[in-house]
This record gives structure tokens, C-alpha cells and sequence, in this order.
């Protein structure tokens, strides 16, 4: 392959990965799919409509990632969360510090994207802030805090189905593939046992978001893979911040669109599938809102208002680069991969927003 068919193969991978993002950007906003939105309903109204949404999407995207591998379409031990080092306090602490944070910010990564793209201000400041600090947990002056605490303690552990097929003396992809069926089926014969849940639109959330992200494992990680790259000989995952293989996630990569923006005239910032995946659900959500004639502008309420968002944009930053991910990065495409980092880093983002919930009722009853 000869460089100008790699630069072709690259702007395939990232328009494939752009059109993916929109197609996720008009989903969310026109299901209403959020992760933040899902436990409020539990805690507020003990509804779990949205929880059986976002569980069917779990459940699509594990079986769809591990159809692939098994069809020998992508390799699971590629992926950005495989790995035989298990950081279980950083995905427990930066989780979280997200979960906390997507509460006071109104919402997750993605859904700040989404809600951009609707005419939301709030949610253009709290993008702006999160990245600023996710850049800083990623190079900056929390990152050597993140470096020298929560990321020294970790568990010499391949913490995904490799464990797995060791134990039963199969293939990781084979072994993978049995787990995805049996969790992830699960996931969703438990989404669609609720009746009020078996609606268009919630059917369109959980396979429709489920599938976007199989559909990210497949570009990033099958069309985007070079087996020898020209230049190093080596092989490589095209259009990656992280050089190997990802799907979607909305922290670091919110970072790395700011960072593409401020530099854009510097040759060496190129565009990847996680800076493109921020611009196509931001388009995405605002086709969505024209078409449907449901965008509006909003801005802050008051300071107090402000401060909140701002604080949870910080958290968002710090905690989504901590734990490696956010309620789509560690909920949706790492636990498509099975990675344990993955299931402690979801369930403390889930605790954190229980946190966060709590925090804000006890807040509105002390101003009563």
C-alpha cells in the first residue's frame, strides 16, 4: 500500500466514522437517550424504561463486537480497553467524579454534544470546560496527579473474555462470543420483558445506538486496520488518538477537537474518528432538531446555575480521562469488549449519579 492509498483508506475510515456519529447525534436526540436521564427516572419515579434502553444497547453492542471477532473481522486484544493491567481505582475514582459531574453538568459527554447541536449554550460552555480539563488529565497538571495516585495501583489482570477462553481452552473470540450471548442477550430479553418498553422510539434507541457502535468497532478496527504500515513497517489502526482500535467516546476525544481547533493550521494535528465523531453527533442532533422543528436556544438560569454546570464539566474532564471513558466510552464500547475496567468504571459512574441526584434533592429542600 503506497501513500496515497493510505491517505484514501484514512478519509474513508473517518467519513464512515462521521456518518456513524450522526446517525447517533439524531438517534439520542430524537429518543431522548441518555444515561444521566435513565437513573433519574429510577431514583425520581422508579420508571426503568431508559435503564431497558440503554441495557438493549449494551446488549447489541456485545454481541455485535464479539460477532465480529469471531467472523475474524476485527481482533478483540486490539481494542483501546484490553489490557493486562487492571486499573480498577482509576475507573472507580474517575467514575465517579463523571457520574457526579454529568449530573451538576446536565448531562454526559454525549448528551452535552447532542444538546449542542439542539441550541443549547449551557452545553456549549460545559464542552468547552470538560475539554480543557480532560486535556489536562491527559498532559497536564492532573495528569501528573492522575499518574503518580490512582493509576499506580492496578491488578496484573487480563481483565476481558481472554480469561475466559483460557479456562474453557478455546478462543478469546470464541469464548467472547458465548458471554456476549448469554450477558448480552440477557440484557436484551430483560429490556424488551417490559412492556411499556416495546415503543418505537425506545426499540430505535437500544438497537439503533447498539448498532452504531458495532458499526465503530468494524471501521476502526477491520477498514481502518493496516496490517504493514508504508512508513513503519508495522501495523496500525488509521485515524486513532490512541493507535489502536476504538469505538465511540466523548471525553478525550471532546480534548482532542479542541485541540485540533486551536492548532488546526499545525500540519502535525490531524483529524481522527474520535474528533470527527464529535462534529458528526453535534450535526447530527441539529439536522434532527431542524427537521423536526425542536431546536431552540437556552442559556444559564442564573449563577448558580452556572457554577453548577461549570463544576461538572471539570469533574466530567478529570473523571472521564481517569476512568478511561465516559457513560459511552466505558458503558457502551467498553463493555462491548467485556473489559472488567469497563463494568467497575460504568458502576461507579452509576453511583456517582445516584450521588449526584441526591445531592441536588437535598440541595432544592435546604433553599426551601
Amino acid at each position: 500500500m503506497d501513500t496515497s492509498q493510505l491517505n484514501a483508506l484514512t478519509t474513508q475510515v473517518l467519513w464512515a466514522a462521521f456518518i456513524l456519529a450522526m446517525l447517533f447525534g439524531a438517534i439520542a436526540q430524537r429518543t431522548h437517550f441518555c444515561t444521566m436521564g435513565a437513573v433519574s427516572d429510577i431514583v425520581n419515579m422508579g420508571d426503568w424504561t431508559r435503564m431497558r434502553t440503554w441495557a438493549m444497547a449494551i446488549g447489541v453492542a456485545m454481541i455485535g463486537f464479539y460477532g465480529l471477532a469471531a467472523a475474524g473481522l476485527i481482533d478483540p486484544a486490539k481494542t483501546l480497553y484490553a489490557s493486562n493491567r487492571f486499573i480498577w481505582l482509576s475507573a472507580l475514582v474517575g467514575g465517579l467524579l463523571f457520574g457526579f459531574g454529568m449530573v451538576l453538568a446536565s448531562g454526559c459527554g454525549s448528551k452535552t454534544l447532542v444538546r449542542i447541536g439542539g441550541g443549547n449554550l449551557k452545553s456549549l460552555v460545559v464542552f468547552v470546560v470538560m475539554a480543557v480539563a480532560a486535556f489536562a488529565t491527559l498532559k497536564g497538571i492532573t495528569a501528573v496527579v492522575r499518574v503518580a495516585t490512582v493509576d499506580r495501583v492496578a491488578i496484573d489482570f487480563s481483565g476481558n473474555a481472554a480469561w475466559a477462553a483460557g479456562v474453557a481452552g478455546v478462543s478469546p473470540a470464541l469464548a467472547g462470543l458465548v458471554l456476549a450471548l448469554v450477558l448480552g442477550g440477557g440484557l436484551i430479553v430483560w429490556a424488551l420483558a417490559g412492556s411499556e418498553f416495546r415503543r418505537f422510539d425506545n426499540l430505535l434507541a437500544g438497537f439503533g445506538i447498539g448498532a452504531v457502535i458495532v458499526g465503530m468497532w468494524w471501521v476502526s478496527g477491520h477498514l481502518g486496520y493496516v496490517a504493514e504500515h508504508p512508513d513503519t513497517l508495522q501495523e496500525a489502526f488509521l485515524a486513532t488518538n490512541s493507535g489502536r482500535m476504538e469505538a465511540l467516546s466523548f471525553v478525550s476525544p471532546v480534548a482532542y477537537t479542541v485541540d485540533w481547533l486551536m492548532f488546526f493550521s499545525d500540519k502535525s494535528k490531524l483529524l481522527t474518528i474520535g474528533i470527527v465523531s464529535v462534529f458528526g453527533v453535534v450535526l447530527g442532533s441539529a439536522l434532527y432538531s431542524l427537521l423536526s422543528r425542536s431546536f431552540h436556544w437556552e442559556g444559564f438560569r442564573d449563577a448558580e446555575d452556572t457554577g453548577n454546570h461549570l463544576v461538572g464539566a471539570v469533574l466530567m474532564g478529570v473523571g472521564g480521562v481517569t476512568a478511561m471513558g465516559c457513560t459511552i466510552g466505558q458503558g457502551l464500547s467498553g463493555l462491548s469488549t467485556l473489559s472488567a475496567a469497563s463494568i467497575v468504571a460504568v458502576a461507579a459512574i452509576l453511583a456517582g449519579c445516584v450521588a449526584g441526584l441526591k445531592y441536588q434533592v437535598w440541595r432544592l429542600e435546604r433553599s426551601a
